[in-house]
Parts: structure tokens; C-alpha cells; sequence
């Protein structure tokens, strides 16, 4: 053992690639300003001084989805806003992900039976990552689900995989995979 401790020197590290490219993107995630309803009073409070979501990585608030690797979707997700919602997903860059935050984002909420124009679940409009209940979820819930996102990066492998497609939901709540599909094909590709 004495040859090898003569040839290490004091101070050095060793890693992989793939975690060194993990670290660095689990602390500086970007968050997309998404506020539709009152859960986005508790983000807006989470990013500010008392909270302060600066210390984990997180608390430059992007304005654009070019700019952003994370969704915060905190609010009511209507029917009209679900293709809004999915076009700006579809802007981010890849490797992306999304918080579902408050009881409206992630099931429907307290318009899930009566509620006629709002969409039961935002993870019938693009996949959910990390779901943080609550009418509206205390700021600490949302830091714990950032947190929740930042193992997810920790974890990550680095390979190519192919691209689900999800369909967008109708208005009766539940997807119409075959016109839908079409119609997010034509405005991708600008037809």
C-alpha cells in the first residue's frame, strides 16, 4: 500500500462524467415563471428572501422556456391554457421536468366534478415529474419538491432515449389521442 499513497496526492477527487454533469445540473436548475392561479402567490414567495430558493440551486426565475430545464405548473389548468401550456413545454430544452403544484394542478381540485372547463390533472398535458399537493402548498412543500426534483437529476443516467408523446385531453377530461396528434404535429412543424 506504501507505492500507491506515493503516487496520489493529497486533495484529489475522483468521479465519472455522468456525475459530474449531474451535480452541476442539479444545482442550476431554472425555473419557468408559470403562475395561473393562487398557487403561484406561494412560488412567487418561495423565490423570495424569506424562503429564498437561491440556496439550492433554483431561484433564477426564467421568463422564457428556452431558458428554463423546469416547469412549475402552480395553478388551475383550464382547457384553453392546456395547449399554451404544452407548446411551452415543448420549447424547453431537453433534459426537462415539472412540478405539479397545488390540488388544481394535479387532479382538478375543487372543480374536479363541476368544473366543465378545467382539465383534471396537468399530467394529461405533459408528464409530471414531481407532484406537490396542497390548496395552495406552503412554500417549504414546493423547496421539498424541488428538492425531490434535484434527486431525480442526481440519479439520472445520460443516454438517448426516444420521446414519449402524450395526447392532449379533451373536454370531457379525457384524451383524444388521433385529432389532438395532429393538430401538435402541424404546429411543431409550422404547417
Amino acid at each position: 500500500m506504501a507505492w500507491i499513497d506515493q503516487k496520489m496526492e493529497e486533495g484529489v477527487v475522483t468521479t465519472t462524467l455522468e456525475q459530474a454533469l449531474n451535480w452541476a445540473r442539479e444545482s442550476s436548475l431554472w425555473p419557468m415563471t408559470f403562475g395561473l392561479a393562487c398557487c403561484a402567490i406561494e412560488m412567487m414567495a418561495t423565490g423570495a428572501s424569506r424562503f429564498d430558493l437561491d440556496r439550492f440551486g433554483a431561484g433564477a426565475f426564467r421568463a422564457t422556456p428556452r431558458q428554463s430545464d423546469l416547469m412549475i405548473v402552480a395553478g388551475t389548468v383550464t382547457f384553453k391554457m392546456a395547449s399554451r401550456i404544452r407548446r411551452l413545454y415543448n420549447q424547453m430544452p431537453d433534459p426537462k421536468y415539472v412540478i405539479a403544484m397545488g390540488a388544481c394542478t394535479c387532479g382538478g381540485g375543487p372543480y374536479f366534478i363541476h368544473g366543465y372547463h378545467v382539465v383534471k390533472g396537468v399530467d394529461l398535458v405533459v408528464p409530471v415529474d414531481v407532484y406537490v399537493p396542497g390548496c395552495p402548498p406552503r412554500p417549504e412543500a414546493l423547496i421539498e419538491g424541488v428538492m425531490r426534483i434535484q434527486d431525480k437529476v442526481r440519479g439520472e443516467r445520460i443516454a438517448k432515449g426516444a420521446e414519449n408523446e402524450l395526447p392532449m385531453p379533451h373536454h370531457s377530461g379525457h384524451p383524444a389521442p388521433s385529432v389532438v396528434q395532429i393538430n401538435m404535429n402541424n404546429v411543431r412543424s409550422g404547417a
